[in-house]
C-alpha cells in the first residue's frame, strides 16, 4: 500500500489539546510534534541517527542559509537534503522569510518580494515567493512554508494590516509556485502561514484568506518575536480556533518547554524551535525540574545526572561533574552530550503529552509539569 501524500488524522482530544498522526511517503510524524532545527544541513552537535533516537519523528532544514551554501541547484545536484545530510524521514522547510528579516543587511521589500545582502559575503539576492517554492523543491522539501513577510514586534495596526494582506498575496502566490512543481508537488506538503501581529481581527482575516487558497496545514507565524508568553498565550486562546479543525496548526519558533506546554493545551500540534540545540551548546540543559545552567560551579562535584527522571544515553552515563568540566573546559563533546540530553527532554515531553492527551488527563499533566518545573525549590534551576 503506497503512503499517502499527506494525511492528518486525530486520535484523541482533551479539551483544546489533541493528539494524532500525519502520514507522509517518508513515514510517519506524531502529534503533537517538536522538530529539531537543522539550519544548515545538520542539527547542531547531533548526528541523524543520534537525533532519531531521541524521539524525532521530523526535523526542520532552512531556506536562507541552505541558498546561499551550498546552494540550492547544488543540493538539487547531489541528490536533494536528504540524501545530502543522510536523514531519510519527513523535514520541513522554512520559506526564508522570517530570517531575511532578521540576519540579511541592506532589505529592500516590495509587493515582488525581498531583495538582500547576504551575510556571509555581501552577495545581492532576491527572495519572492515563487523562488522560494522553487527553492524548497530543488531541497526535496516534504513540507513547504509558505512565503511570508514578519514585521517586527510593536509595529502599529496599520503596519501590521499592510504586512498581513501582502503576505496573503504572497500565499497565493506560493499555492501557484507550489502547485506548478510537479512531481515534488505530488508527493510533498504545502503550509500557509497565519499572520496579524496580536490583534485578534487581523488574524481572523488572515485565516480566512488562507483557507480560501486551501493549504495541508496552517502555521501561526509573527509570534516568538519579542512579546513574552503572556501576549503570546493571549493570540493561542484564539488563534487555533481561526483555523480548520482538521488539519495541523504549527506554532513557528516556539519555544520553552513551559511554551510548548501552554501552546497544546491551546490546540497547537507542531514546533520547532533552536533553544534546545544553542542551549546545549552554551552550557543550559532543561529538566524536569526547570533548566540547569551546567557551568555552574556547585556542578564541579555533583555526581548525580542531570535530570534524575530522564532515561537518555547521557543521564544514564555522565555526572553533572564530568558535563560541567567538559562545558567549562569548552570540549566540543561538552556541547555534543548537552544537545543530545536536551532533545531527548522536549521528545520526552512531546511523548508525555500525547500519553496524557491519549489518557484525558491533559489538565493534570499540564499542572503537575508546570508546578514542578517553575517552582520547584531545588538548587538545578540555576
Amino acid at each position: 500500500m503506497t503512503a499517502p501524500r499527506f494525511q492528518f488524522s486525530i486520535s484523541a482530544t482533551d479539551g483544546a489539546a489533541r493528539t494524532g498522526v500525519i502520514a507522509m511517503q517518508r513515514g510517519e510524524i506524531r502529534t503533537p510534534a517538536f522538530m529539531p532545527v537543522g539550519t544548515a544541513a545538520t542539527v547542531k552537535a547531533m548526528r541523524p541517527a543520534e537525533v532519531r533516537a531521541t524521539g524525532a519523528d521530523i526535523i526542520l532544514g532552512n531556506t536562507y542559509h541552505l541558498m546561499l551554501r551550498p546552494s540550492a541547484e547544488r543540493m538539487d545536484r547531489l541528490g536533494g537534503l536528504h540524501k545530502f545530510m543522510g536523514w531519510d524521514r519527513p523535514m520541513l522547510t522554512d520559506s526564508g522569510g522570517y530570517q531575511v528579516m532578521s540576519l540579511a543587511a541592506l532589505t529592500k521589500q516590495s509587493e515582488e518580494g525581498v531583495a538582500f545582502k547576504s551575510h556571509l559575503d555581501g552577495s545581492r539576492h532576491m527572495l519572492t515567493p515563487e523562488r522560494s517554492m522553487e527553492i524548497q523543491r530543488l531541497l526535496g522539501s516534504d513540507i513547504v512554508m509558505a512565503f511570508d513577510e514578519c514585521p517586527p514586534n510593536g509595529v502599529d495596526r496599520d503596519r501590521a494590516e499592510a504586512s498581513m494582506l501582502r503576505s496573503m498575496r504572497w500565499a497565493q502566490r506560493s499555492r501557484d509556485g507550489f502547485d506548478v512543481g510537479g512531481e515534488h508537488a505530488a508527493r510533498a506538503a504545502l503550509f500557509g502561514i497565519q499572520q496579524g501581529s496580536l490583534d485578534e481581527r487581523l488574524r481572523a482575516h488572515s485565516a480566512a484568506a488562507l483557507v480560501d487558497i486551501g493549504f495541508d496545514g496552517y502555521a501561526i507565524g509573527g509570534l516568538a518575536v519579542g512579546e513574552g508568553q503572556e501576549a503570546m498565550f493571549g493570540v493561542l486562546d484564539y488563534a487555533p480556533g481561526q483555523l480548520p479543525a482538521d488539519k495541523p496548526r504549527y506554532l513557528m519558533g516556539v519555544g520553552k518547554p513551559d511554551d510548548l506546554v501552554g501552546a497544546v493545551a491551546r490546540g497547537v500540534d507542531m514546533f520547532d524551535c533552536v533553544l534546545p540545540t544553542r542551549s546545549g551548546r552554551n552550557g543550559q540543559a532543561f529538566t524536569w525540574d526547570g533548566p540547569v545552567n551546567i557551568r555552574n560551579a556547585k556542578h564541579a562535584e555533583d555526581q548525580r545526572p542531570l535530570d534524575d527522571s530522564c532515561d537518555c544515553p547521557v543521564c544514564a552515563t555522565w555526572s553533572r561533574a564530568y558535563l560541567h568540566h567538559l562545558v567549562r573546559s569548552g570540549e566540543m563533546l561538552g556541547a555534543m552530550l548537552m544537545t543530545q540530553h536536551n532533545l531527548h527532554f522536549y521528545q520526552a515531553l512531546m511523548a508525555g503529552m500525547r500519553s496524557a492527551i491519549a489518557e484525558g488527563r491533559f489538565a493534570g499533566f499540564q499542572g503537575q509539569f508546570t508546578a514542578r518545573y517553575l517552582s520547584n525549590p531545588s538548587s538545578s534551576r540555576t
